[in-house]
């Protein structure tokens, strides 16, 4: 049927886009995470600053010196808080870009449903999973990278001078962290995309990368 063709090849290019993408997301993700760090370790120097009486210490011959380095850390703190937001816009990139894809495989399956044998959408093999099977993996990818709202809103709410937040900063990233999901994303990905039958059905070329980091 042309628009179970149409269809399964709109999955395939779903599918790809979740392979291609897959790497640059994990990638930045690995990028953010020393950042992070970065910023917790900032966090604790502030603090122990803030303790410091600079007047009781030899010190105090600077008197200017606990201000200058409180200013040197927010300044340490804008870098990292930039660079992260930068990579926040990679993602932000790579999940558009997945979710452009797996939004007209689905629009396409709304608009193909009523002439959709059930039959076939819903036949599966011991190699082949079925059209319905495809699609909901598709929904589930989408919904796992639409978590990255959530790194997103993790950062905008960060405050260069909070600083128990900013100690912080790293456990509550890596509280996002969905190992499991991913590894369930990936194998079906590769599961599909090895299916021979569809693999010599449709070629679709491989993408470029959406983004490059400095």
């Amino acid at each position: 049927q042309p628009g179970t063709m149409s269809l399964q090849g709109a999955v395939r290019r779903s599918f790809v886009a979740l392979r291609d993408q897959r790497a640059a997301w994990r990638s930045v993700l690995e990028e953010c995470d020393p950042l992070m760090e970065s910023l917790g370790n900032l966090g604790e120097q502030m603090n122990a600053l803030s303790r410091v009486r600079v007047s009781d210490t030899p010190l105090r011959a600077f008197p200017d010196l606990q201000e200058r380095l409180q200013f040197q850390l927010l300044q340490a703190v804008d870098l990292l808080l930039q660079r992260l937001r930068d990579r926040m816009s990679c993602l932000q990139s790579i999940r558009d870009s997945v979710g452009g894809h797996v939004s007209a495989a689905l629009q396409l399956y709304q608009d193909s449903a009523d002439g959709l044998d059930v039959a076939v959408a819903t036949q599966r093999s011991s190699v082949a999973p079925s059209l319905a099977d495809m699609l909901e993996w598709l929904q589930d990818a989408e919904r796992f990278y639409r978590r990255f709202l959530q790194r997103k809103t993790l950062l905008l709410t960060l405050r260069r001078d909070d600083r128990a937040q900013l100690e912080g900063a790293a456990k509550a990233w890596r509280s996002l962290d969905s190992p499991d999901a991913e590894q369930q994303i990936t194998g079906e990905v590769i599961t599909h995309l090895s299916h021979e039958p569809m693999a010599g059905r449709y070629y679709i070329k491989s993408a470029s990368p959406i983004c490059e980091m400095d």
